[in-house]
């Protein structure tokens, strides 16, 4: 198979290329990213002389270089490729409209035109909104209430679209918070042990009673893997790793992890966090849980627990310091006052 990863640098892409030529030997990957804050090649450094991959700089709204990759041909694309933190969104929605929104478009069109045999689009929970009882599955309303979420609701649409007037093969994934190796430390797990490990502020939105499911982020490739491979056209599939922890658990476990590994006392950690305005305000949605009777019937469920997971992260960032510290640009500090802000 010929497959074209897009944002292949960032966290859950580069850890799906990854996957993606470990478990198959006959794929051909070509990852197109525009290396953004967020896209580090260094992600895939140790895959960069594999035969099997190649690496194109780009823009996935740049439907000149776009029509280029698909005129080589292409079996099947899976669409990573998006603005995501929706702190970032509500401080500028722009760029979330012209890659999430408008990237999407190039793609699907692209897959139309050069009849590509199945197209894979990687979107999110946070399009369903907030629920406070229950799951959402794939037939609940789109209730989104950030403009992150909102590109993404607006490019599920075009997915669903472009299936139904084009007959174009397109599945569309919505999974819950991934964790794992090489997140971006804005997101909070990376974020909490950096700056635990730095002695600064942890800091949590309001009381931190939000609660999230957890997913760690190979289970999520496996499972994008298996809907690749057997979904059905035009269907959606939730994707979630049935742990749902409030952000203050999540914070705390790390403070304890941390302890641990370093052989200090929890409280060290602990009396760093810091309960801070919410600059989301009614848009930091309470709760997500999804119901995901329908990809576990492809053969799909989660092998790493929340707290196995959750170790593996904390000991990966606590052995890849340098990793860390690489990535942080002089804006993205300045984004963390902004946001952060007291």
């Amino acid at each position: 198979m010929r497959l074209l990863v897009t944002g292949g640098c960032g966290f859950i892409g580069s850890n799906f290329v990854r996957y993606a030529l470990r478990e198959h030997d006959d794929w051909e990957v070509i990852n197109l990213d525009k290396l953004t804050y967020a896209g580090n090649p260094a992600n895939l450094r140790d895959i960069e002389g594999d035969k099997r991959y190649r690496f194109v700089r780009g823009d996935i709204a740049d439907r000149e270089l776009v029509n280029d990759l698909f005129r080589d041909g292409l079996d099947a694309v899976v669409n990573f490729a998006a603005e995501t933190h929706v702190d970032r969104s509500i401080l500028d929605p722009s760029p979330f409209i012209e890659t999430n929104v408008k990237g999407t478009q190039v793609l699907l069109e692209a897959a139309r035109n050069h009849d590509v045999k199945r197209f894979v689009h990687i979107s999110t929970d946070e399009v369903y909104g907030s629920v406070m009882d229950g799951r959402f599955t794939e037939e609940s309303p789109l209730r989104p209430n950030s403009p992150y979420a909102a590109s993404k609701a607006a490019a599920d649409l075009l997915c669903r679209a472009y299936h139904i007037s084009y007959g174009l093969p397109v599945v569309v994934t919505r999974s819950s918070n991934n964790y794992g190796p090489y997140q971006f430390p804005e997101k909070l797990i990376p974020l909490m042990v950096r700056n635990a490990l730095s002695g600064l502020e942890l800091p949590v939105y309001g009381e931190g009673l939000q609660v999230r499911d957890w997913l760690y982020v190979e289970d999520n490739c496996r499972a994008i893997g298996m809907v690749l491979m057997k979904g059905r056209p035009g269907e959606i599939y939730n994707i979630g790793g049935g742990s749902e922890r409030k952000n203050i658990e999540v914070v705390k476990s790390i403070c304890r992890m941390v302890a641990e590994r370093l052989n200090r006392s929890p409280e060290d950690f602990t009396r760093l966090i810091k309960h801070i305005r919410d600059p989301r305000g009614a848009a930091h949605d309470f709760r997500y849980a999804l119901d995901c009777s329908k990809v576990r019937e492809l053969g799909w469920s989660p092998q790493v627990t929340f707290e196995e997971g959750l170790a593996r992260t904390v000991e990966w960032y606590l052995s890849n310091r340098s990793w860390v510290e690489s990535v942080i640009t002089g804006e993205y500090l300045e984004y963390c006052r902004r946001v952060y802000a007291a």
